[in-house]
């Protein structure tokens, strides 16, 4: 394994995951805003799963984001 490649690879998919989870935040709470089921002061519960099906290991990365 080349340990710097392999690196590189991870990080290439974070920032996939990153930017796809950023937006599709946004669009859920500007939506929810329009439909008045947010008033813009909330703290919205996050949760990521991290599926690796290859190896059998699931991990779950809990947080709060705050609208304002």
């Amino acid at each position: 394994m080349d340990d710097d490649q392999f690196n590189m690879n991870i990080r290439r998919y974070l920032k996939k995951v990153g930017i796809t989870s950023q937006r599709e935040i946004e669009n859920a709470v500007r939506k929810a805003m329009e439909e008045g089921a947010l008033q813009g002061d909330e703290v919205l519960d996050m949760k990521v799963t991290l599926n690796i099906g290859v190896l059998n290991k699931s991990v779950d990365i809990d947080g709060e984001i705050g609208l304002n």
